[in-house]
């Protein structure tokens, strides 16, 4: 089975992991967790796709293994940003953003001292959120053994979803992407329409404080 002729982010994709095999396609996801306009919905199908092809370089197996390797690679590295910028830090910016005050921070370090470890766990396996949770965790200094198990466990589950997913669909592996783009186009609307929604409801709660006053 020859390789599809592909430009872009699935080229590029499918020649790392044609060339190195299974740590290619966990350098590609890594990779796709610092910057995460590098969709996942594209090279976990293809390493499935690669591995589906039989060539020696890299199995199914060796697909799931080394994705979520480099999931967990790439979630610490986020994780390490968000402790170095610290609690102090984000007040600090908080503090000099426009529509933010630092009561927002501390109502979100309740939540997410309720809430956390279920974040992580299944913000794994949310687009666009996968990346960014691991921030707010490395701020929170959530325990790093805690978050590294909740890490691999919800990354093992969304990266054989889809791995899978272009192993069985084979050439067809675009599917998934034509699909996925729906659901990603979709939470990118609702996080736009929650930003509007705070910021109205914001600039309500300032009218009527300089009302009041």
């Amino acid at each position: 089975m020859s390789s599809p002729n592909l430009d872009g982010v699935a080229g590029w994709a499918i020649n790392l992991m044609e060339t190195l095999g299974g740590p290619g396609a966990g350098l590609a996801i890594a990779l796709e967790n610092l910057f995460p306009p590098l969709p996942s919905e594209v090279i976990l199908p293809l390493a499935g796709f690669t591995a589906s092809k039989g060539n020696g370089n890299m199995g199914l197996f060796d697909a799931v293994l080394w994705t979520t390797l480099g999931s967990v690679i790439g979630a610490l590295a986020l994780y390490a940003v968000g402790a170095l910028l610290g609690r102090e830090r984000v007040v600090f910016i908080a503090s000099k953003l426009p529509l933010v005050s630092v009561s927002d921070i501390e109502k979100t370090e309740a939540w997410f001292a309720k809430h956390g470890r279920k974040t992580v766990f299944f913000g794994r396996m949310i687009p666009i959120f996968r990346s960014l949770i691991s921030i707010p965790a490395g701020v929170e200094r959530m325990p790093i053994l805690i978050f590294t198990l909740l890490t691999t466990l919800g990354s093992l589950i969304w990266n054989t979803a889809f791995v899978m997913a272009g192993f069985l669909l084979g050439e067809n592996w675009s599917l998934v992407e034509d699909y996925m783009g729906i659901v990603s186009k979709t939470v990118l609307g609702i996080v736009i329409l929650a930003v509007v929604v705070f910021v109205v409801v914001r600039l309500s709660d300032r009218r009527k404080g300089k009302h009041h006053a």
